[in-house]
């Protein structure tokens, strides 16, 4: 069992975390805007903090927690999203090293490398005007003496867990396969190839949120890496515009 403090816990991917970090029987703290959004069979097994992330980040209430997951903020805020993470990362670091929380947040695929030269999604025409905020967070985050983990999926879908064992699961890598030929692209060509591999890494909440519940122990495989997350080999998921 571990002191977790949830960030966005009634966002779509924060419900899930929530729901399964119970289940598993861990000490859960949360900070939202609204607890009114919390069931209330889930508030009366929560330590409930209220404020607005845009604003502060509380030092007290992320001292002393074992693990922190950030499901709060979004890319399409911009400068808001950046300041938001640079708050938190900042309150997490001045904490003494020895009892810093190891701390998950979330990305999007863009941010995973593409090949060998370290090209990204993000570097990509019409990808980086939108989702240039998650290579700013990426960069704080490495600056920093936290053990981090940064989620990178696709799209997320609330639909039934696969469950881990059936996913491809990387390490700031696409998790999937780049055709050999697309690989010495140009970036303006290459950008519908990339946008033909999402489909791929559109996957449940359920999954992604299991994935950060399965890794909470300090220093382990995915310690201060980008995750990637994509469906079985041959499934392709779908999400309305």
């Amino acid at each position: 069992m571990s002191r977790l403090l949830i960030l966005g816990a009634t966002g779509s991917l924060g419900r899930h975390v929530l729901r399964q970090a119970l289940a598993a029987g861990h000490d859960v703290a949360v900070f939202v805007r609204a607890p009114s959004r919390l069931p209330p069979e889930v508030r009366e097994r929560v330590s409930v903090h209220t404020g607005d992330l845009s604003a502060v980040v509380p030092p007290d209430l992320v001292s002393g927690q074992d693990a922190l997951i950030n499901c709060a903020g979004h890319v399409a805020d911009g400068e808001t999203f950046v300041a938001m993470v640079d708050r938190l990362v900042t309150c997490a670091d001045l904490i003494p090293t020895a009892e810093q929380p190891v701390c998950w947040l979330l990305a999007g695929a863009a941010l995973l490398d593409i090949d060998s030269s370290g090209r990204r999604g993000v570097d990509l025409p019409e990808v980086k005007s939108t989702y240039w905020p998650h290579q700013v967070n990426f960069e704080r985050l490495s600056r920093s003496r936290l053990d981090w983990r940064l989620l990178c999926p696709g799209p997320m879908v609330d639909e039934s867990a696969l469950g881990l064992d059936r996913l491809r699961i990387s390490l700031d890598a696409l998790p999937v396969e780049i055709p050999a030929v697309a690989r010495a692209l140009p970036d303006s060509s290459f950008l519908p190839v990339f946008a033909s591999l999402i489909p791929q890494m559109i996957v449940p909440y359920a999954d992604a949120a299991a994935l950060m519940l399965a890794n909470l122990d300090r220093g382990n495989a995915m310690s201060r890496h980008r995750v990637g997350l994509a469906l079985p080999v041959g499934m392709r998921g779908r999400k309305p515009q």
